[in-house]
């Protein structure tokens, strides 16, 4: 471009001195020029394309590299949530058990309650019993007004 700069310098100087001059001359260094100008042009769109396509390149190697670390991340989690899972589950069935165990307890609790009561009942009973044979037994001996009237009493207890 520096040479075709000077070549038109060294024309125009020429043209103002010489009468004769060809002005075809200009119109062909004037060509020159063009074609220098569109060299330039698709010089610089190459290299345009080529800077897109390295952009590019360089778009999809970070896209790679983040599918990576995302996928990584993924994976991650998932441990992290099947870990926290059978965690979960593992304490669940802990109190399952724990509950199963206090039911059970509640139940020999219960089981143990019945019998004791059933027993205090029937030695309470059986006291009683006793109680009113030994009354009887001296009720008895005194035969009168005393027992006609305690008799029906204790034969309704006794029933």
């Amino acid at each position: 471009m520096e040479a075709l700069l000077s070549q038109f310098t060294f024309l125009s100087d020429q043209a103002l001195q010489d009468k004769n001059f060809d002005p075809s001359t200009i119109e062909d260094l004037m060509k020159l020029f063009e074609i220098e100008s569109y060299k330039a042009w698709a010089a610089m769109e190459l290299e345009q394309e080529k800077e897109v396509k390295e952009a590019e390149i360089t778009l999809h190697q970070a896209e790679d590299y983040l599918d990576s670390v995302m996928e990584s991340a993924m994976d991650e989690f998932r441990r992290f949530e099947e870990e926290m899972e059978l965690m979960a589950m593992a304490e669940l069935k802990a109190l399952e058990e724990r509950a199963d165990k206090a039911r059970k307890m509640g139940n020999l609790v219960e089981k143990a309650a019945t019998i004791a009561s059933k027993k205090y009942i029937e030695a309470a009973v059986n006291s009683a019993t006793a109680s009113m044979k030994s009354a009887w037994k001296g009720l008895s001996s005194k035969k009168g007004l005393i027992t006609a009237k305690i008799v029906p009493i204790f034969k309704l207890l006794l029933a």
